[in-house]
């Protein structure tokens, strides 16, 4: 006890010269008689306050003192001593009192710990207050630290409130009882009142969320408003925080439903709800809306895809995305599919034109399909599903077949020039490296058909430091593997083996299987090349993938996952799955390839392929069988043989017409039909002659030296006025120019923050990838809600500030700004 009185009695010299002890209860005589405090004198009060009062103050005007008076303090009006006493330091020994002496917080804040003695009794809770105390500290703040400490929070009210939510999410009730017992309540809710405007004759954290999702609800559409804008900044800082997004859900959901959300959500018009994320009913009711708008067309592809874009922004994006975007791409279809014209006037232009635009629509409808398989939604897109799968089968896919065909009927010789012919692929694309002694890498995916190859393209191309060029090439007829990867291989003759087998032979060599090929590669350039399959070469250590190119001129790499997905019945529904993992792994590829020091690669494909979603419909088989003297072989989508039977629904071919050698000839159905096979399936199928069969890609792959890729400029348009007169704000925000593969997008934080750097506002996250031409349609409004901080900057200039995130880090560096003079009525309070 003595010492503890020593150490707070040293705390209290430390800023007191003159200190008064009352021993109230007349037992610390012995401990006041014993105790040595160096450099302080120690005296006793005894009727002796006017020579002592002399001695304090003119005697001995620098020495400390100890006054020591056994019994209470006198009533003021009787004590001398109290001018001295009230400029000077007192130290009382009742448990409070020791209290505030550790906590070094002076006796004014007696009330402050006496009204919460519950809070101190654990040491616990004592020593993580001491922690945060400051010097300056009001009764308010100190409250608002003892607060954070019973909820396990930082000294700020909204993560004292974020944090009784999350325990009212998890349905525990640990800190607010602590809250309660250690009589913290009624600050608690006074602090809700002045912060959120919450008012309530029984407050309490269940009642108080219930009306910040009715209010903030409210502000964005039409209802009755009770909470400040303060409320709405919280509800936003809470549903974004990753620590708290979990509570925020439970919650969201438990309130929509005491609020009848799904019942005031059937009455409104989804545009209306774009901008609000407060529940995942508003994603559901904007989706379903959105499905129907497209299936009725009663808006524009532009609307949908900003609507879809707005969204992003929304906390329930990601668990909807596979809907949002499948909506966005249905809308692209449908508006460019009613665009297009799919005529032709040869074999060539047909061709040419497909390589141009009419390709996209394949890669628009594969979009469609894989994400609505990915959403597992299949009953809400049925409407605008089937609507696609009509439109693409009848109004595209076999429209253009048909026309397509009349040019492939009356071809003397299966060209396309000024298309080049996938049996010209290593004299005009891989020998021009050689012939300047550089090394080239070919990637052959198999089935990667031209439009997946559009779409690799835009992929390598953002990538920093690589750039990319993508031609069209014609493929071998009949389009199927072993005659394509044939044709990709150096090659004088090639010639359909005269046997059941399919198979290709190269100048008289056999090219099935990696080795075989390998072999044929070899002779063409005097052993300095050799093949390899994707998944050996992704396997290889770095040493021994740099040494494979360093021996090597000319490495083939065979990538097979669209093909191996597709030909299985089993499986063929996944093709479209199989052709997003196929970007993916052909970027990972080309990356561990220039990563072994390759510079040049080409990528190609032997064939393309046809898929509709959907069960094939019995007119869209041959109705005739294949003929003839001698039957080879048979697929979906031709026979080879000998003295085959003309049809009027199947078209044939000699070798020569095909640039073949050897006497097996061709036989592929009219249009997109099918022949009958047994046990194969027969939505994805290839080896005819449609145009997204035999058009295949060629990428040109080259890495550089220097980086290539920029972010797009940003820039805040200054609006009438620069002076900020109400509780909100409304900004425009344009983005310079479209966001093309090396001009990437940019991610800003936008806020309104004072001189000192506090933020005044909701903060936003905004991601800037306009692609349009249009300068209106890179256009974006940013609505600030101010918070009742603002108040305090009236009269001042305030700072509208874009950062944006360093590289890596969770640090933010200001990217621009823009100053407002903040000067608010009043009647500002009444925005909502």
């Amino acid at each position: 006890m003595e010492n503890r009185i020593a150490q707070a009695l040293t705390k209290l010299f430390d800023r007191h010269r003159i200190v008064f002890w009352y021993d109230a209860k007349q037992e610390l005589r012995g401990d006041f008689e014993s105790l040595s405090l160096p450099g302080i004198q120690k005296l006793e009060l005894m009727n002796n306050e006017y020579s002592m009062k002399y001695r304090l103050l003119r005697e001995q005007p620098d020495q400390k003192f100890l006054l020591y008076r056994e019994g209470a303090q006198p009533a003021d009006l009787d004590n001398w001593l109290l001018d001295v006493q009230l400029a000077h330091g007192e130290f009382r020994t009742d448990q409070v009192a020791i209290w505030l002496s550790e906590l070094e917080l002076g006796l004014e804040f007696a009330d402050v710990v006496q009204a919460h003695a519950e809070f101190f009794q654990a040491v616990k809770r004592k020593d993580a207050v001491k922690k945060l105390l400051d010097a300056n500290d009001t009764a308010g703040q100190i409250r608002l630290k003892m607060l954070a400490v019973c909820t396990g929070s930082e000294p700020r009210m909204d993560a004292v409130v974020e944090n009784l939510l999350q325990e009212l999410a998890d349905g525990r009730e640990e800190k607010n009882k602590l809250v309660d017992r250690c009589s913290l309540d009624r600050f608690l809710w006074e602090q809700m009142t002045r912060c959120y405007g919450y008012k309530s004759d029984e407050p309490g954290i269940r009642d108080f969320v219930i009306e910040l999702f009715k209010s903030c609800y409210a502000m964005g559409t039409d209802g009755q408003v009770k909470l400040t804008s303060d409320a709405l900044v919280f509800l936003k800082r809470w549903k974004d925080s990753r620590q708290f997004e979990e509570g925020f859900e439970t919650l969201s959901g438990e309130c929509a439903e005491v609020l009848g959300i799904e019942q005031d959500l059937a009455k409104r018009d989804f545009r209306e709800l774009i901008e609000l994320d407060y529940f995942r009913l508003i994603d559901q009711k904007i989706i379903t809306d959105l499905v129907r708008t497209v299936a009725s067309r009663t808006a524009s592809s532009g609307d949908v895809s900003l609507w879809v874009r707005q969204r992003r922004q929304g906390h329930w994006y990601n668990e909807y995305r596979h809907l949002y975007e499948a909506i966005d791409y249905g809308a692209q279809f449908i508006y460019s599919l009613a665009e297009a014209n799919l005529q032709m006037e040869s074999l060539a232009e047909g061709v040419q034109r497909y390589s141009r635009f009419w390709y996209l629509l394949d890669q628009l409808y594969r979009k469609f399909t894989y994400h609505v398989r990915m959403s597992g939604q299949a009953s809400l897109m049925s409407t605008l599903t089937n609507q696609i799968e009509n439109l693409y089968s009848n109004n595209y896919l076999l429209k253009l077949g048909d026309r397509f065909q009349i040019f492939v009927d009356t071809a003397s010789k299966w060209e396309a020039f000024p298309v080049r012919k996938q049996k010209e692929f290593f004299e005009h694309w891989v020998q021009p490296f050689l012939r300047k002694d550089n090394k080239v890498c070919v990637i052959i995916s198999d089935a990667m058909r031209y439009e997946v190859g559009d779409e690799l393209l835009g992929l390598i191309r953002q990538e920093d430091r690589y750039s990319a060029e993508l031609e069209p090439m014609l493929s071998m007829l009949p389009s199927y593997t072993q005659l394509g990867m044939a044709a990709l291989l150096p090659n004088n003759t090639l010639t359909i083996a005269d046997n059941e087998t399919g198979t290709v032979l190269v100048d008289n060599q056999s090219s099935q299987g990696t080795a075989n090929r390998m072999k044929i590669l070899s002779q063409a350039i005097s052993q300095r090349a050799t093949a390899c399959k994707a998944d050996e070469l992704m396997a290889m250590k770095g040493d021994d993938c740099r040494a494979l190119l360093r021996e090597h001129d000319v490495i083939y790499v065979y990538h097979n996952r669209i093909d191996s997905t597709g030909d299985k019945r089993e499986s063929e529904e996944r093709v479209f799955e199989a052709v997003e993992e196929t970007l993916q792994d052909l970027v990972r590829l080309i990356k561990k390839l220039t990563g072994a020091n390759a510079n040049n690669l080409l990528l190609t494909s032997d064939h393309g392929f046809i898929y509709q979603n959907r069960a094939i419909d019995e007119s869209d088989f041959s109705g005739a069988e294949a003929e003839g003297d001698q039957i080879l072989f048979r697929d979906r989508r031709f026979v080879l043989g000998k003295g085959l039977t003309e049809a009027a629904s199947l078209h044939k071919f000699t070798s020569e017409q095909l640039s073949l050698a050897g006497q097996v000839e061709v036989q592929i159905p009219k249009s997109i039909n099918r022949l009958r096979l047994k046990g194969s399936g027969s939505r994805y199928v290839h080896g005819g002659a449609s145009l997204q069969e035999v058009v295949i890609p060629v990428l040109k792959i080259n890495k550089k030296r220097q980086s290539d890729v920029s972010a797009v400029e940003v820039d805040i348009l200054r609006g009438a006025s620069s002076v900020i007169t109400a509780g909100q704000l409304a900004v425009t925000m344009y983005q310079a120019s479209p966001v093309t593969d090396k001009v990437q997008p940019r991610m800003l934080r936008a806020g309104i923050y004072t001189e000192a750097g506090d933020l005044i506002s909701d903060s936003h996250d905004l991601t800037f990838d306009l692609s349009s031409d249009n300068p209106r349609e890179r256009e974006l409004q940013v609505r600030f809600v101010l918070t009742r901080k603002a108040d305090e900057a009236n009269g001042q200039e305030v700072i509208l500030r874009l950062e944006e995130k360093h590289a890596g880090t969770s640090h933010f560096k200001e990217y621009k700004s823009l100053r407002y003079l903040m000067r608010r009525s009043f009647t500002s309070d009444f925005d909502f």
